[in-house]
This record gives C-alpha cells, sequence and structure tokens, in this order.
C-alpha cells in the first residue's frame, strides 16, 4: 500500500509526518529546518519518492474564525512547488489547534522543557494534522 506524507509548513521549521502503509495511523518523522522553498521542498520531495507517498496533506493555517491566517500565501505556493516537483496534488487540511494540542501534551503530560519541545512540535503537529485527515476519511 501507499502512504500519506503529512506537513505542517512554517518560516523556520516543517513538520513531516508518515501515514502506515493502510493508511490508519500517523508517525511523526522529522522536523526540517528551513532553508528555503526550492531546498525544502527538494528534500521533501525526495523523501516522498522513498517513502512511497501517493497523497500529500499539508495543514491549512486558518484563523479560529474560519478566516485566511498570515501566512496562508506562502502555505500555498509550497504546496503548488512540491505538487510541481512531484507530480502529486497537495490537499490542505484544517490546522487549527494543531500546535496548541502538542504545546498542552508536552507541558500538561510530558512535563518537557521548551527546548526540547521546540525540537519535537513540528513533527507532532504533523502527526496530529495527517491523523484527523485519516480520521476524518474513515467515518
Amino acid at each position: 500500500m501507499d502512504r500519506i506524507i503529512g506537513i505542517d509548513y512554517g518560516y523556520k521549521r516543517i513538520g513531516i509526518a508518515l501515514s502506515d502503509p493502510l493508511g490508519y495511523t500517523a508517525q511523526p518523522i522529522k522536523v526540517i529546518e528551513s532553508k528555503g522553498l526550492n531546498k525544502d521542498t527538494d528534500e521533501i520531495a525526495a523523501l516522498i519518492a522513498a517513502s512511497s507517498v501517493t497523497k500529500i496533506v499539508i495543514g491549512l493555517p486558518l484563523n479560529m474564525d474560519g478566516t485566511d491566517g498570515n501566512i496562508m500565501e506562502d502555505v500555498k505556493a509550497f504546496g503548488a512547488r512540491l505538487t510541481e516537483k512531484t507530480g502529486i496534488p497537495a490537499e490542505y487540511y484544517d490546522e487549527r489547534l494543531s500546535t496548541a494540542m502538542v504545546d498542552k501534551m508536552l507541558t500538561d503530560e510530558a512535563d518537557i522543557s521548551r527546548e526540547k519541545r521546540k525540537k519535537v512540535r513540528d513533527k507532532l503537529s504533523a502527526c496530529i494534522i495527517l491523523q484527523s485527515y485519516l480520521d476524518s476519511k474513515s467515518l
């Protein structure tokens, strides 16, 4: 079976998660320190090719009232470039509260320091975005 990649795009870091081959669960994979649009999409395109990915899901930065977040245009440009490099159309999925959920989980439940949270926050956010997407498709 093929996998789905979940991406939490940010200017400094990009979180990556992958589904299991059956598309039931999401696993956090890595955080990419951003090096610019071309280098970032090259690195992710290589991961997509190596992981048998057939679908791309990118977190959609919406405000709480449903309006576009301040980096919406950049997220769409990132998705378009990734589609251009892989031939796989990017889908977008609401990412509202994903980072807040991760922060709560890491501080309240795991009691992880701020410095350590920085290292895992983005890939866990990508995992939450992808798992929410997978759950919505299995209903």
